[in-house]
């Protein structure tokens, strides 16, 4: 049987990542504006989440794809900023779930590191 924060961390990724290309459009919105071709920036990050979910799920891979979703989301880190500091931008987005985003990155973080150190029951 699956570890259970191999199982969360797999749902939460590879669903985030399928959502990166059902909603490419609000994705490459919060993308800042001091990086280029938002699309591909959002396109290339949803299929690296849906190979990291995947990976975290084989004890093979498990390691080496939690190091992956890691930095995954430190690399991801100026796009919940940027929200932050731009909750105009985002009305529809209540200014403290765009706050509290910032420190659930390092909650986030600690869930994939200990789903990259379980092994399988």
């Amino acid at each position: 049987m699956l570890p259970i924060p191999v199982i969360i961390v797999a749902i939460f990724f590879v669903g985030a990542g399928i959502l990166h290309f059902v909603l490419l459009d609000f994705f490459s919105s919060i993308v800042p504006p001091y990086l280029s071709n938002p699309d591909a920036l959002v396109k290339i990050s949803g299929v690296f989440e849906i190979m990291g979910g995947l990976g975290i799920l084989f004890e093979r891979t498990r390691k080496w794809a939690a190091y992956g979703l890691m930095a995954l989301c430190v690399a991801v880190l100026p796009a919940n900023i940027h929200m932050a500091m731009n909750p105009e931008q985002f009305a529809d987005i209540p200014v403290l779930l765009l706050y509290l985003r910032l420190p659930l990155q390092a909650l986030v973080i600690w869930v994939i590191w200990k789903a990259g150190r379980s092994r399988h029951a």
